[in-house]
């Protein structure tokens, strides 16, 4: 999804949608009386290098009570084994809702899962997918020193959001960044990048923004009005966006409440790109 511009256009998340809607990392608190065009913020704190070697995921025991599925579970289907998928889903911190059908958000979780256990990321709950489910991995935080950090890994083969709270893993959630495409406006033409480092939550709009480059949903904004955490219909499971990082636009809808989000001193950002989760 793209973001509000201010002077040239930074590099707007790619945006399709409606508005651009969904998760794309919402916030709760907008501040008052700041306006898109108004925000002009830096990066609160200069960027870390990324760890050179990360240790690989540990597999963490299977929990008792859920079974692997007996059928190819997608886009569609339904039925109990659906709702325990779900609610296994869910005890592992991935967004979705509880529905007892095969829908838009269950995909985006299955993608992040297949990213973060190692699997071709296809949203398909195949007989790899279902085996990793009862044994799964963990994600490997990046950089535990900040307590309450939303972590972007950016990485073509990732794509993930992880929330911890007091280190706490709280919220993982498929994205979809910048596509390293060219693309032109009427400010000239620019490669679609999603800026890496420490950044801040630092202003929420509500609703369906219309930017030069489409539209985003309740966006979240951590570097002035150009790039933002913004919800979109359409989060695909590959970087595709212009600058920004798009989430699902259910997630949109509440990732703002339950995030700190003020100018200079919100949420801790931190985007990176690592091929180790």
């Amino acid at each position: 999804m793209k973001m509000r511009r201010r002077g040239r256009l930074a590099g707007l998340a790619a945006g399709t949608a409606v508005g651009a809607g969904a998760i794309a990392i919402a916030v709760a608190m907008a501040m008052p009386g700041l306006s898109a065009k108004a925000a002009t913020v830096q990066p609160a704190v200069k960027a870390q290098p990324a760890a050179v070697s990360q240790p690989a995921a540990v597999a963490q025991p299977a929990l008792a009570g859920y079974t692997a599925p007996t059928r190819t579970l997608k886009l569609g289907v339904k039925g109990a084994d659906v709702t325990a998928l779900q609610h296994r889903l869910w005890g592992l911190h991935y967004w979705l809702k509880i529905t007892g059908t095969f829908d838009y958000d269950t995909q985006e979780a299955i993608y992040a899962f297949q990213a973060i256990n190692k699997l071709k990321m296809d949203g398909v709950v195949g007989p790899l997918t279902a085996k990793a489910l009862v044994s799964p991995h963990t994600y490997k935080p990046q950089d535990p020193t900040v307590a309450t950090r939303i972590e972007v890994n950016i990485n073509a083969g990732v794509q993930v959001l992880v929330y911890y709270k007091n280190n706490q893993l709280t919220l993982i959630s498929h994205i979809s960044s910048a596509g390293g495409y060219r693309f032109c406006d009427s400010h000239g033409c620019s490669t679609a990048t999603t800026p890496q480092g420490w950044y801040h939550a630092n202003w929420f709009d509500p609703g369906w923004v219309t930017v030069p480059l489409g539209k985003m949903y309740n966006p979240v904004f951590f570097i002035g009005g150009s790039y933002a955490i913004h919800g979109d219909t359409s989060v695909p499971n590959y970087p595709a966006s212009h600058g920004c990082v798009r989430i699902p636009d259910d997630l949109a809808q509440v990732f703002h409440t339950m995030i700190y989000v003020h100018q200079g001193t919100g949420t801790r950002i931190h985007i990176y790109n690592r091929s180790t989760v």
